[in-house]
């Protein structure tokens, strides 16, 4: 009897033993993706792209970087000055919470002169990018 109660006691641990070490890998694993696809605004001389991500995993925060070209364009559409063209970038660091990420970026356009009617601003080459998981998505312009 004495071996069957050591058989009985033994089980449940070994079963316990099994079961965390099949839920482990589950509870660390990442797959991260975004969610939908983010918005992106323009407002004035900035833009600001909003999304959220998922499959994080235990991660505490993510790092969202966001690029995007800015031009000032004439009312022909063209943009008539080589100063009026530029690369800019952003980035925020977002939390964590149950595996999602809610992220906001704003980038800014800095011409010198100003970009200013009848010219207006335009957005185009959005790239949003989590730079940690390496996942990015290209946003269909222009803005």
């Amino acid at each position: 009897m004495t071996h069957r109660s050591r058989s009985i006691l033994l089980l449940p641990a070994g079963v316990a033993v099994g079961i965390l070490g099949f839920l482990a890998p589950a509870a660390g694993a990442v797959s991260a993706h975004f969610v939908g696809t983010p918005t992106a605004t323009s407002s004035g001389s900035s833009l600001t792209v909003k999304g959220k991500e998922a499959g994080l995993g235990n991660q505490q925060t993510v790092r969202i970087s966001v690029t995007a070209d800015a031009q000032c364009v004439n009312r022909g559409g063209n943009d008539p000055s080589a100063a009026n063209k530029q690369s800019t970038s952003g980035e925020a660091i977002s939390p964590v919470q149950n595996g999602k990420a809610n992220f906001t970026v704003t980038v800014t356009a800095t011409f010198k002169p100003k970009c200013s009617p009848p010219m207006t601003l335009v957005w185009s080459n959005v790239v949003v990018t989590d730079t940690g998981n390496r996942i990015s998505v290209t946003l269909p312009g222009p803005f």
